[in-house]
């Protein structure tokens, strides 16, 4: 029995040959560095451990652009927000304050809100004149009503042009392949598939639309839509209110207390981690889903 070591491309092969062998010889194939002087072998890092610090410098990053976005935000909203506040956001409030009753704005914002999405035009707006004049009980049931209105007419409007759409939506087959995870499956899983998308960061105006390419039905969208936009509709509706706060607070001259400055972080720092929160569960759940349809 004979054995030589050859380096070949940085790769050491043992041979070794038996008298009674087919002159082939058996190969073991060794990195460099596992091969000491002394004729040990050198381990290497494991891959759990690898995964481990790559994870661990993820957060990291993650964690220092978090806060760099809250001291730009905070910078913002101390030297640029009083300006904004005062040239833009008082007048316009002043206006529908004194223009409209409380009946006729509720009306005017409901109907904004309800037809909005189907023209494709952000409602955003509305939502936080809605947060700042009814409050979270009658603001949040407005807009809950007008967004299943605001939803399910560019789902009927599109079941009208499904073909057209489908083609549409060949032009991006990665974004068509989740949205056709909302037509896969049962009533539940439909409905979960909806609820998911609607809280990932799926553009929210495009999905109303795509949706009528899949083969979901009305219930599970319109219920799974309601779900998957409860925490967006309170995340506006306390902007609007912070907003309509910092709005008063500026046109009397002054500045929030510091006890609303501390409940106000509080509060935007648990919205902000909460949906952050809620947005990667579902974008991981999305993948999820679409990993086991491939598969199957």
């Amino acid at each position: 029995m004979t054995y030589r070591g050859e380096s070949v491309d940085g790769v050491v092969v043992w041979e070794s040959k038996m008298g009674t062998g087919d002159g082939k010889g058996d190969y073991v194939g060794l990195r460099e560095s596992e091969v000491l002087e002394n004729g040990g072998f050198e381990g290497l890092d494991s891959p759990c451990a690898q995964r481990k610090w790559g994870s661990i410098r993820w957060w990291v990053k993650v964690i220092f652009l978090c806060l760099f976005l809250l001291a730009a935000a905070a910078a913002l909203l101390f030297y640029a927000g009083p300006v904004i506040i005062k040239t833009v956001v008082i007048p316009i409030l002043d206006w529908q304050m004194t223009t409209f009753s409380t009946p006729v704005i509720g009306l005017i914002l409901f109907t904004s809100i309800a037809l909005f999405p189907a023209l494709l035009v952000p409602s955003s707006p509305c939502m936080w004149i809605a947060g700042v004049r009814f409050g979270y009980g009658y603001g949040f049931l407005l807009i809950t009503g007008a967004i299943s209105i605001g939803m399910s007419l560019p789902f009927f409007i599109g079941s009208l042009f499904r073909r057209r759409i489908q083609r549409w939506l060949k032009k991006w087959p990665k974004k068509a392949t989740i949205v056709r995870l909302a037509g896969e499956g049962d009533w539940f899983h439909q409905f979960r598939a909806v609820a998911l998308l609607r809280i990932s960061p799926f553009p929210y105006l495009v999905f109303n639309y795509a949706s009528v390419a899949t083969n979901v039905g009305y219930g599970p969208y319109i219920c799974g839509s309601m779900v998957g936009t409860v925490h967006e509709t309170f995340i506006t509706i306390y902007s609007g209110r912070l907003l309509g706060s910092l709005a008063d607070a500026t046109n009397q001259g002054g500045f929030l207390s510091l006890q609303q400055i501390i409940y106000d972080i509080i509060g935007f720092i648990i919205a902000a981690a909460a949906t952050a929160a809620i947005t990667i569960y579902a974008k991981k759940t999305l993948q999820t889903l679409q990993t086991e349809e491939e598969v199957s």
